[in-house]
């Protein structure tokens, strides 16, 4: 009995060291390079990591991604000067673009479709426009020498807060010890990503690895907000809007937002007209693309839909270029 266990025990850590070394050869798991708050109260990620993205447990999106040395995704340095001009595209995941290769950026494009000009992508995973505006204060000595501001915005979650705080938790989360172990293990890293270690999360956590909600399956149909619903968190959101315009300010001259009509609140629309504050809709783009403009996996823009949102961009620039 005893050489039994053992024997298992052998053959189970040798299976487990094959499947380490498949998921590894096949680069089956996905990188993310860390992430820190800077001296400005900035999160970010650390400079000068490269690797690659994967969505997907086969690899059906697999994108190469450079982290600068201002700690954001781009293929080039940002050097703002008065003698150029230069461009911010600041967001979230859309714009941190990690389902893209890093040459092949929005940014890139953009320079490619528009004579003279600098991209600089200020992207990161998990920012919602208090992250955006707190930036733009931050560093505001390059922003003061960038030309053009442009400023990703999706109504449906980036307006929920009114005030910047810095999210120190996740960062000391990711920063942990158990983080950090399932990084270095990639095939922990590979189950993590397809879904394989959270029944052993909830046995860690004292529950069941395996059970059956109480709500029962769900279908993708949206439940409609009532009128007075849709009211209140529109009031709500544009006084987040706000709030932070006022806290740190918007330079109308230069600072363009980046939207979806379809997916964005007639009210805040109209405040914005009201307010001259400009927008880019790329709502007509996507929907009279004859195909699809998001990955099938993932809600992300997919290539053909980061060349869309890429045109709609250069096209908006030379256009004010011109007056």
């Amino acid at each position: 009995m005893k050489k039994f266990i053992l024997k298992s025990v052998l053959y189970m850590l040798l299976i487990l060291l094959l499947l380490e070394v498949i998921v590894r050869v096949f680069h089956l798991y996905t990188e993310d390079p860390p992430r820190f708050i800077d001296a400005y109260g900035v999160e970010k990620r650390v400079p000068d990591h490269s690797g690659y993205a994967v969505t997907g447990n086969r690899n059906q999106n697999f994108s190469e991604f450079h982290i600068n040395k201002a700690g954001f995704n781009s293929y080039r340095e940002f050097t703002p000067s008065a003698d150029k001009f230069e461009l911010a595209l600041v967001g979230d995941s859309f714009i941190e673009g990690f389902h893209q290769d890093v040459s092949n950026s929005i940014g890139k494009q953009i320079e490619n479709q528009t004579e003279g000009i600098e991209v600089y992508e200020y992207g990161y995973a998990g920012y919602d426009f208090a992250n955006q505006m707190h930036l733009v204060h931050a560093y505001k000595n390059d922003f003061l020498l960038i030309d053009q501001i442009i400023l990703y915005l999706n109504y449906d979650n980036d307006l929920n807060r009114g005030v910047y705080e810095p999210n120190k938790d996740r960062i000391q989360m990711l920063s942990s010890t158990l983080f950090k172990i399932r990084d270095n293990i990639k095939l922990l890293a590979y189950g993590s990503k397809i879904g394989i270690i959270e029944p052993l999360k909830k046995l860690a956590q004292r529950g069941v690895a395996f059970n059956d909600t109480k709500e029962g399956y769900r279908t993708n149909e949206l439940t409609l907000d009532s009128e007075d619903e849709e009211l209140k968190r529109d009031q709500k959101r544009i006084a987040n809007f706000k709030s932070l315009i006022h806290l740190y300010g918007f330079d109308k001259s230069k600072t363009t937002l980046l939207l979806d009509r379809r997916k964005t609140s007639k009210r805040f629309l109209d405040f914005c007209k009201n307010n001259g504050i400009r927008y880019i809709d790329f709502s007509s783009s996507f929907e009279n693309s004859k195909r699809p403009t998001t990955l099938i996996y993932d809600h992300h823009w997919n290539a053909h839909g980061r060349a869309l949102i890429a045109k709609e961009i250069a096209d908006y620039v030379k256009g004010t270029q011109k007056h």
